[in-house]
């Protein structure tokens, strides 16, 4: 058997022909600096609708990102045919660092993590305060999902036609989250469209609520009409909404700078990629009281520092309360 040492330079060495007649693999890849900027808008089926300028864009994920996929709200370069006429496509060859992200889990034991939206400003926490009945349990891992991921929360009551918000209002009065109310007659009407409008002016928001509490009405009356969406009716035995929406899309709001996420309706938000040490950062009033907190601390043991950090005037204690009850959401099952 021949062998050979390290400087094999013999011109008898077999080499293995290339049948393709391309050229041979490399690791370096091509930066693309030319590649255009884009904003995702829709995912179908590994088809990505992008705005490139005032185009929109049909695109897919370029090999290279591997398994990186881009969702609604991305910041995306793009080359390829960017003319946007129809059956071309696009590819995309990057995707721009997040500002934020918006996950969830199916439930807290799947770790499996579903990232919703990317670079949104704030979250809409869309609740009916009637039919179907508000599920705090569920509006307070929104909030934990929100603080996690750098979005600014914001909750909207509907049906206040139907049922008073008092009660709700009173129970996240603690944490400071503006609220907007509305009912049936003020959408009609469109006050209360121009009350939300208010709150989304500039911003991109991601509207989250489960199925029957009239998201996609209020998104279908922010939009142009054109742009709106199909609707459902709550079920009169269940209690509980249809999904209509079953894909995530993000939609201009006219005549302003804003944009809002439509998603689809939930029925359970799985926190089991929040890491609980994280939620404080949200309660910048608490924050400095757990410098004497044991390793570790829970917030909500009996050696916790932030007991003393209220007691001593620091601090509301139902802002503590409310830190401790959104930490549980990740202990509790979905309830009411």
């Amino acid at each position: 058997m021949r062998r050979y040492g390290k400087h094999t330079d013999e011109d008898d060495i077999r080499t293995r022909p290339n049948r393709k007649g391309n050229r041979p693999r490399t690791n370096i890849r091509p930066k693309h600096d030319d590649a255009a900027e884009g904003m995702v808008l829709t995912v179908d089926r590994g088809r990505l609708t992008c705005l490139v300028e005032d185009r929109l864009v049909m695109a897919m994920k370029a090999r290279e990102l591997g398994r990186k996929a881009a969702i609604v709200g991305d910041r995306v370069a793009l080359v390829g045919d960017l003319s946007g006429q129809k059956d071309t496509l696009a590819r995309i060859v990057r995707i721009e660092p997040r500002t934020s992200v918006l996950r969830r889990t199916a439930d807290d034991d799947d770790p499996y993590e579903r990232v919703v939206v990317a670079n949104a400003d704030q979250l809409a926490i869309v609740t009916a305060l009637a039919d179907p009945e508000p599920r705090p349990r569920l509006i307070d891992r929104c909030l934990v999902a929100a603080y996690d991921g750098g979005l600014e929360p914001l909750l909207v009551l509907t049906k206040s036609d139907l049922a008073a918000p008092d009660e709700l209002l009173e129970l996240y009065g603690a944490l400071g989250v503006p609220y907007v109310v509305t009912s049936r007659e003020e959408l009609e009407s469109g006050a209360a469209v121009e009350r939300v409008r208010e709150q989304l002016d500039g911003k991109i928001t991601a509207f989250v609520g489960h199925s029957g509490v009239g998201k996609t009405t209020l998104v279908n009356a922010l939009v142009s009409l054109d742009r709106r969406r199909s609707t459902g009716h709550v079920n009169a035995v269940t209690g509980r909404g249809r999904h209509t929406t079953t894909s995530a899309r993000a939609i201009p709001l006219p005549g302003s700078a804003g944009w809002v996420i439509d998603t689809p309706g939930v029925r359970s938000f799985g926190l089991h990629h929040v890491d609980p040490s994280r939620v404080i950062h949200a309660f910048p009033d608490l924050e400095p009281g757990t410098e004497g907190c044991p390793r570790a601390c829970s917030h909500d043991e009996p050696d916790c520092a932030l007991d003393q950090w209220v007691a001593d005037g620091h601090a509301d204690p139902a802002r503590l309360y409310s830190l401790r009850r959104l930490l549980a959401t990740r202990e509790r099952t979905e309830g009411d």
